[in-house]
């Protein structure tokens, strides 16, 4: 099976192209994302283009003509991309990515990396939606997402092909270029004056087994909720890192945001909107549609990122000079 992989230069998509190299059914992966991959990969080809670069996008893959397209190519906003950049990067990499996938013929199954902010968090939204809800996004992010899915269930209805979209919570770890993960590693969080809503998370191992779990299950298709178990408060969060909880309510966002922005952790409408309103999903399909489930607890994640130790730089030794004692 020939596999191309959207987005593959990020951790999640560099992560989901060395274990699918561990599967002999995986003949040839070829990837392509904005930055190469930071990992040494044994037998995948990769491509380095934008993802608003439609023509290059669109000749790559009617050239690979792959079986499977594993569409990674998601960016989240202040993750590793600006709000608006992420939202071009995400809608014109998938129209391109799809185009180019339909126009080389072998098209089967589509795999896409999608999250639970399609839901939304309306006054008549369940508050652990499963996949039967339908979506309703109150923030950019989560219209974003909902835009691409809609483009993969066209796409793949005109090339004759199935598709799966996982719904995964906001995907964190050590290391892991998210907003979220890089406000609660502030000495100083912004949380809601009023307790705020709970919220899930996945950690980032167990989003890659299951974009690969979905693309050896080419009877799984629709939507598929993917989250961890357990679930935390914002003032909770905090807590578990021993880091200084900030009260805000009303206008003092705004100058909450100004506030870690400067500080390195811009804070986006979907980051805020999880803060105070939570976001959870119901992922109790997970293991019977993909046949795993997460391995990481929302506890576990959280716990993780505050774990992650600081850089400590050693000094080398000057040329002549005698090494340090031990």
């Amino acid at each position: 099976m020939r596999v191309a992989i959207t987005g593959m230069g990020g951790e999640l998509g560099t992560r989901v192209a060395v274990l699918l190299e561990g599967y002999d059914e995986f003949t040839e992966i070829m990837g392509v994302d904005l930055e190469p991959p930071r990992r040494h990969l044994r037998r995948t080809e990769f491509h380095r283009v934008d993802p608003r670069n439609r023509a290059r996008t669109v000749d790559l893959m009617t050239g690979f003509a792959p079986e499977l397209l594993l569409h990674v190519g998601v960016y989240e906003p202040n993750a590793r991309s600006s709000p608006r950049s992420a939202a071009a990067r995400t809608i014109a990499g998938t129209v391109a990515a799809l185009d180019g996938a339909r126009a080389g013929g072998a098209l089967a199954k589509v795999v896409m990396r999608s999250g639970i902010e399609v839901y939304g968090r309306g006054s008549k939204t369940p508050v652990r939606p499963d996949e039967t809800v339908k979506p309703d996004p109150t923030c950019p992010f989560g219209q974003s997402l909902l835009h691409a899915e809609r483009i993969v269930t066209t796409g793949v209805t005109r090339a004759g092909a199935s598709a799966t979209l996982l719904r995964f919570a906001p995907v964190a770890g050590p290391h892991f270029p998210s907003p979220l993960v890089r406000l609660l590693r502030l000495p100083a969080v912004p949380v809601p004056a009023f307790g705020g809503g709970e919220f899930c998370v996945l950690h980032r191992e167990d989003a890659a087994r299951a974009l690969v779990a979905a693309a050896r299950r080419p009877e799984t298709e629709g939507p598929v909720n993917v989250v961890a178990s357990g679930s935390m408060s914002a003032w909770a969060a905090v807590r578990t890192g021993a880091r200084l909880p900030v009260p805000v309510c009303g206008p003092g966002w705004n100058a909450a945001r100004i506030a870690t922005e400067l500080s390195g952790a811009p804070l986006p409408d979907h980051v805020v909107e999880l803060l105070v309103k939570g976001r959870l999903a119901d992922g109790d399909r997970v293991g019977e549609l993909l046949g795993m489930t997460p391995e990481h607890t929302t506890r576990d994640v959280i716990r993780h990122i505050h774990e992650w130790a600081d850089i400590n730089w050693t000094r080398s030794t000057p040329p002549g000079a005698e090494a340090p004692a031990a």
